[in-house]
């Protein structure tokens, strides 16, 4: 593959990381002007909504966490062009997203709802500040290098990738995991919360648990004692704590 088909494949691929992101970020919130919405649809049998989600769920975790490892990388590379790697994985996540907000299933039941204005305005304000979080730490690290567009432009221009590097700065000195902070507070803030919303929280929520366990091993083997005495000082996902 030329590095002008790389780079065109890793620009189109960064457009469509970018775009589900954002139409997930609006359909877990709920937004009536979308055509579909985490609530918008009627509930069907409960056994077909919980295999289907459940599914749906499976197949996400696996293709985040399997495509995400060093060793799936290496084997992956000899597939994938390495400056196209991140590109690929952006586009199966995009895959993902897409399946998420036209597939996910309705189920019957609402767990909270908050009908003062003070209580939703909070919530929603809540919801805006978790996804920034989410974005902003993006630019911390380098959002271009975490979505492939630095990979595919550093091959394009012939320029050499630059070694792994960890900088504590902004989020970080706080917390080791911001992004995964921020889509928390993100996808638990909503001024109704539904069945339907609760096993798609419920699930990314254990998903992002049990995923951070097997990226901090991946950071130890990337960047050695200097991640290790991160880890000591600095706390996983609760700000502030030890």
């Amino acid at each position: 593959m030329s590095r002008l088909l790389i780079f065109i494949y890793g620009l189109i691929c960064y457009l469509l990381g970018l775009g589900t992101l954002t139409w997930f970020i609006l359909f877990i919130g709920g937004w009536e002007f979308l055509p579909r919405h985490i609530d918008s649809d009627t509930p069907g049998p409960l056994s077909i909504a919980l295999i289907t989600n459940l599914s749906i769920l499976i197949l996400f975790a696996l293709q985040h966490s399997i495509m995400a490892r060093l060793s799936f990388k290496q084997r992956w590379n000899k597939i994938i062009p390495r400056a196209a790697e991140r590109s690929t994985y952006l586009l199966f996540s995009a895959i993902m997203m897409t399946i998420i907000c036209l597939y996910w299933q309705p189920i019957d039941g609402t767990v909270w709802i908050i009908n003062n204005t003070p209580g939703k305005i909070i919530l929603i304000l809540l919801y805006v500040l978790g996804w920034s979080i989410a974005v902003a730490a993006s630019t911390v690290i380098n959002h271009f290098e975490l979505f492939g567009l630095q990979q595919v432009y550093l091959n394009f221009t012939n320029k050499p990738e630059p070694d792994p590097y960890f900088s504590e700065s902004s989020f970080y000195k706080i917390i080791r995991h911001p992004i995964q902070f921020g889509t928390l507070i993100g996808i638990w803030s909503t001024p109704i919360m539904s069945a339907t919303h609760l096993m798609l929280s419920t699930g990314l929520t254990i998903y992002i648990f049990i995923s951070l366990k097997y990226e901090e091993q991946d950071l130890v083997r990337t960047l050695g004692e200097k991640y290790r005495d991160y880890q000591k000082r600095v706390s996983m996902i609760i700000p502030f704590s030890k």
